[in-house]
């Protein structure tokens, strides 16, 4: 088992940076812009493309639930995080290359979808060892400012590539490089530039976050990873509070990467915005959302990550519900900007209060779990949103489901989770049915 790394702010800034480096794949290839694209320009109708985005995201999401946990439990075995971190961004780096061959007619269905699937089984993978290395490098009493803060300049990221794109390709009568508008090229171009960015600024995080090189080979960390994980039970009951979270977690996930995988596709359908303004929601929905992950930090450390969870989700409830009623495209707007400042709190401190809960030996096995819950039922949300858009014909009807999850979530958070459950407070175990807090 790796021991814990000196902690200092080389490392944690080092460890941050691959949030701003893999941000753009979320933000341009599954929201923003290919989505849409994707939708408008290569389905047979904006309908039908929302049913297709929401089978793949299904897909996608099975494959992260079979993976997460094994490879997790594997890592822990092996004591390294970052082999299976580089072979998964490369993963995710290849496919949204290859994007650039989806031409804009119903024959490139099958191939941007595929490419779709496997990019976002690498993005998530790579979320499980990252997120993992979370304890070893935070300096003391500051994983929840360093959670938000990394949040907040994942955020920043999409933000910074969304605005190139738009300035550079999108908006750009004579795009460079000699893109042919007609053939889509300029919008083509911009998954590309995700794979770039990615493989630039992960950099950082390979060369300065340093982890021992010892632990069993892989071989044998494969072997014993079906065990670890044939003892979940066991684990669930041994840590209750932990259990139940990651049920809560994976309920209300499910809502928060609908909201994530359709927002570009419900604003384009449902009040027409042309690919240009949905960019520009998406600028704007990040510099709220970068805003919000940060600021929300300190709630974190000083109230607990179960009250940052239960502001975030219920913020995203009020403000989600107000999008499905109001009919005028300024009254959308009106809405969805404040709504982002809710995302990235929800998220960061997810990620913080399982580093608090999970026991130190078991660190990148629970983060497995982690995935796990955020994609165990993945297809539930998509595929809800998918039958109901195509069953009422509504892309309001198909948004409308979100809700059902957030709410879910919330409800199972506040009653499964108990307040003293995490306290940032103290470093040990406060009350039978807690869990340890794990390294801080």
């Amino acid at each position: 088992m790796a021991e814990p790394q000196a902690k200092g702010w080389r490392p944690a800034v080092a460890w941050a940076m691959f949030d701003w480096a893999n941000s753009p794949y979320p933000t341009i290839v599954m929201t923003f812009v290919f989505g849409t694209y994707f939708t408008k320009a290569i389905a047979e109708t904006p309908e039908v493309g929302t049913a297709q985005w929401g089978w793949a995201m299904a897909l996608a999401g099975f494959i992260i639930a079979v993976l997460g946990p094994f490879t997790g439990a594997a890592a822990d075995r092996m004591g390294r995080r970052k082999p299976w971190l580089g072979g998964f961004s490369a993963l995710c780096i290849a496919a949204s290359a290859l994007l650039w061959f989806a031409a804009p007619v119903p024959e490139s269905t099958l191939l941007a979808l595929t490419l779709v699937v496997v990019g976002t089984v690498g993005f998530e993978m790579t979320m499980v060892f990252y997120n993992a290395m979370l304890p070893d490098v935070a300096p003391q009493g500051m994983m929840g400012r360093l959670s938000g803060w990394a949040w907040g300049l994942g955020y920043a990221g999409g933000l910074a590539a969304l605005i190139l794109s738009l300035v550079v390709f999108v908006q750009n009568e004579t795009p460079p490089f000699g893109l042919d508008r007609d053939a889509a090229e300029h919008v083509r171009i911009t998954p590309v530039l995700v794979a770039v960015w990615f493989a630039v600024f992960c950099i950082p995080t390979f060369v300065m976050v340093r982890e021992p090189a010892r632990g069993a080979p892989v071989g044998a960390a494969l072997r014993h990873a079906v065990g670890d994980v044939m003892r979940l039970w066991q684990i669930f009951r041994t840590y209750p509070v932990l259990g139940r979270f990651l049920v809560a977690r994976m309920i209300y996930t499910d809502g928060l990467n609908t909201l994530f995988a359709f927002g570009g596709i419900y604003a384009a359908g449902t009040f027409g915005l042309p690919l240009d303004q949905v960019i520009m929601l998406g600028i704007a929905m990040n510099i709220t959302a970068g805003l919000g992950a940060a600021a929300f930090g300190w709630m974190d450390d000083r109230l607990g990550a179960r009250a940052t969870i239960a502001a975030g989700v219920l913020g995203l409830i009020v403000l989600g519900g107000g999008l499905l009623i109001v009919e005028s495209t300024l009254m959308f707007w009106a809405l969805a900007l404040p709504m982002g400042l809710f995302f990235g709190p929800v998220q960061s401190a997810s990620r913080s209060m399982v580093a608090r809960l999970a026991p130190p030996e078991l660190t990148t096995e629970m983060f497995g779990l982690y995935a796990l819950s955020g994609k165990i039922t993945a297809f539930a949300g998509p595929l809800l949103l998918g039958w109901a858009t195509v069953l009422a014909d509504s892309q309001r009807a198909g948004m409308a489901t979100v809700l059902v999850f957030l709410v879910g979530g919330l409800f199972l958070l506040l009653w499964g989770v108990p307040s003293r459950a995490e306290n940032p407070f103290v470093t040990s175990c406060c009350g039978a049915d807690a869990n340890p807090p794990g390294r801080h």
